[in-house]
């Protein structure tokens, strides 16, 4: 049975911001009677008082945090069965498999648009059509040799060694001999997530963290080589005011947007915030003086514009070069003045792809670095190769001057050199699990295969 239009949805968000946001979503795909609550607390009441067909909830909130909304509203016999999806920045596995031991029906991680809530909901109403629409997993298709290659990206430029070889390919520059590539541009990181959950795609340029959070839920994938070095920037507010704020002052009881919970741009973030002197972090139980919201990419320079309270957002090129012309915000770190040459993405694959086209594999990760070298060695090339790569729609705005700018910061992101270094990547998982608590500790020798970008 398809969820109903008219059916009455309880939002509950501390965020003002992510509660017009809700908002937005819902209306986009067909649902009108919504009621607001504030945190788990006012929840339980506007249960009580509304009588909701559906729950969506965030988990980070003060008073009452949508965890213990959950577990509180399961006690009572009424309650058991209503439907009840989170929406969270509480993005890793682990958090996952505590809301659903929790009686919880559906996770939404954080940032996710209008169709991924909609799949969710679906998922609860109509279970039966969301199983039929879900992707089957192909057998891979071998032609003359060579086997098709899926690989998901997003729309940033740390993802442009991919955008560049498939140009090259397609002009007929260079020909694989062991594989056929295939790019999806996908809307964001949960759906690349998902892809390598459940091996609907070979490949992917993802976030570090991401990949290694999935690695440590025995998700069978392997890391084989670094998509980029560098290349995220902290915009601040334009609103501040040297004369009168100090950084510490500024930031204090403001806002900072990052792209997702499991990112070096949340740990980059999180040391510049507590190196003021801040205690950053989201709601809860620990006390924050700053709090980070996570919101997707290309919306962080508008939510800025409109909300004094935004006083940040870190994110990847070339949102952040475009936000400064735009005088949106002003510059307040690049990414490799913290420090150089730090890993971001990293290219993941499939281990039952590796183990089946090891020569395919060899073939990619070389084309891979050498489309790096020829970045570097020719950007204004690269910057009108990129114009239609990341933005084929036109929808972000992208000219080549902007992202000449971006090619030509100081410390900007790098292509060469993608080996990768596991001393790097222990010192990101280190960092967020000893100092932020979030994730696992993996055995990196297994993660990493270091041999195809070795030879």
């Amino acid at each position: 049975m398809a969820a109903d239009l008219n059916m009455k949805i309880l939002v509950v968000d501390d965020s003002g911001t992510m509660r017009v946001m809700f908002k937005q979503m819902l209306n986009k795909v067909g649902f009108e009677n919504i009621v607001m609550a504030v945190n788990g607390k006012d929840g339980l009441e506007k249960v009580k008082e509304e009588k909701p067909d559906l729950i969506v909830s965030d988990w980070n909130m003060p008073v009452m945090d949508g965890l213990e909304f959950l577990i509180e509203l399961r006690k009572t016999d009424q309650y058991k069965d209503l439907p009840f999806i989170m929406a969270t920045a509480q993005s890793d596995k682990s958090s996952q498999n505590d809301i659903m031991d929790a009686g919880g029906n559906g996770h939404v991680p954080k940032p996710f648009d209008e169709k991924q809530i909609k799949k969710a909901i679906k998922k609860i109403f109509a279970p039966e059509e969301e199983r039929e629409a879900k992707p089957k997993k192909k057998k891979k298709q071998v032609m003359g040799g060579r086997v098709e290659l899926n690989v998901a990206h997003i729309q940033i430029t740390d993802h442009l060694a991919l955008g560049v070889l498939k140009h090259r390919i397609d002009q007929g520059e260079i020909e694989p001999k062991h594989f056929d590539l295939t790019t999806s541009l996908k809307p964001g990181w949960n759906p690349i997530q998902e892809g390598l959950e459940n091996g609907e795609i070979d490949c992917a340029f993802v976030l570090a963290p991401i990949a290694m959070d999935l690695f440590a839920y025995d998700s069978p994938i392997q890391l084989v080589l670094f998509a980029h070095k560098n290349g995220s920037t902290f915009v601040r507010n334009r609103h501040y005011d040297a004369r009168f704020d100090s950084l510490q002052s500024y930031y204090k009881y403001k806002v900072v947007d990052i792209p997702h919970k499991m990112s070096v741009h949340h740990m980059l973030a999180h040391q510049f915030l507590k190196e003021l002197g801040l205690k950053p972090g989201v709601p809860g139980k620990t006390a924050i003086n700053v709090r980070f919201e996570v919101v997707p990419p290309i919306k962080m320079p508008d939510i800025m514009n409109e909300n004094e309270n935004v006083a940040g957002f870190m994110v990847a090129e070339p949102i952040a070069t475009k936000a400064i012309y735009g005088e949106i915000g002003n510059l307040e770190f690049f990414s490799a003045a913290r420090w150089d040459n730090h890993p971001c993405c990293v290219v993941t694959m499939q281990k039952e792809y590796i183990d089946k086209y090891p020569e395919a594999v060899q073939e990619f990760v070389t084309l891979l670095k050498s489309t790096g070298e020829y970045i570097e060695d020719d950007k204004a090339k690269a910057a009108d190769i990129a114009v239609g790569f990341l933005d084929p729609k036109g929808k972000l705005g992208l000219t080549t001057q902007v992202l000449q700018n971006v090619f030509s910061q100081p410390q900007a992101i790098r292509w060469d050199g993608l080996d990768p270094v596991l001393e790097d990547l222990d010192k990101v998982q280190k960092y967020m699990h000893d100092v932020m608590e979030i994730g696992k500790i993996i055995d990196l020798e297994k993660f990493v295969n270091k041999t195809f970008a070795a030879k």
